[in-house]
């Protein structure tokens, strides 16, 4: 090829170098074209994990307010009441005697209301299987609530029951063939109601709940026996 007039000869020498800067330079952009993809690549990542925890917050925010309005929160009343029966429709009373056997006892009423019962008396709280009734109706003695309810009520009912309910001095059980969907018996006196939402319930508890009026006021509702089902 004849050189063009003014330009320097190509000698391998001068081609050798021309070739080590093309090289370069394409080396040169191939390393800046990597870099902005991976610049890319980074700002697309970080705008994935800024939207992926954002969802996280908010999925952990629902799950914390949902847990919030789905727990249950006991209700305190203040104890002591006289339990006076004819404050509240519906309620009934009987005349059950006390006393401490070690065999089963055939009770009058249905879930049991007060009688004979075990020397040992249940710990309160809440079961998942049905408890003995004689254990329970020791807690009664001391002025706790039993809280029986037909084991076919809804888990939604269930949960608006516990809302009612003080934290202490109530055992809470399924109890099979029941009179009525929820039943509370205190120490000779018994409430049947078809209703988590019934307003008597907190009535009965106000009145019954850890009243004066029974054989062993004061007494625990811990430190006993635990049966089988026991979750809280």
């Amino acid at each position: 090829m004849t050189p063009q007039p003014g330009s320097p000869a190509r000698t391998p020498a001068n081609t050798a170098k021309v070739s080590i800067k093309e090289e370069r330079a394409a080396k040169r952009a191939k390393k800046l074209e990597e870099y902005h993809r991976q610049q890319k690549r980074g700002k697309r990542n970080r705008l994935i994990a800024i939207i992926g925890g954002a969802a996280a917050v908010v999925v952990i925010i629902a799950l914390i307010a949902t847990a919030f309005v789905l727990t249950p929160k006991a209700v305190n009343y203040a104890g002591g009441g006289a339990g006076d029966a004819s404050t509240i429709d519906g309620v009934e009373t009987f005349s059950n005697t006390t006393g401490h056997v070690e065999t089963a006892v055939t009770y009058e009423q249905t879930p049991p209301a007060g009688g004979e019962h075990n020397a040992a008396w249940l710990n309160c709280g809440v079961y998942e299987q049905a408890v003995p009734n004689e254990n329970a109706v020791h807690s009664l003695e001391h002025g706790a609530i039993w809280v029986t309810y037909d084991p076919s009520i809804s888990d939604a009912e269930l949960d608006r029951l516990k809302a009612e309910l003080p934290s202490s001095y109530i055992v809470l059980s399924p109890f099979e063939d029941i009179p009525a969907p929820i039943v509370l018996s205190g120490w000779n006196a018994q409430l049947q109601v078809d209703s988590a939402d019934d307003p008597r319930i907190a009535e009965f508890l106000t009145e019954f709940w850890k009243s004066v009026n029974v054989p062993e006021d004061g007494a625990s509702c811990s430190g006993a026996i635990d049966a089988p089902g026991k979750v809280s």
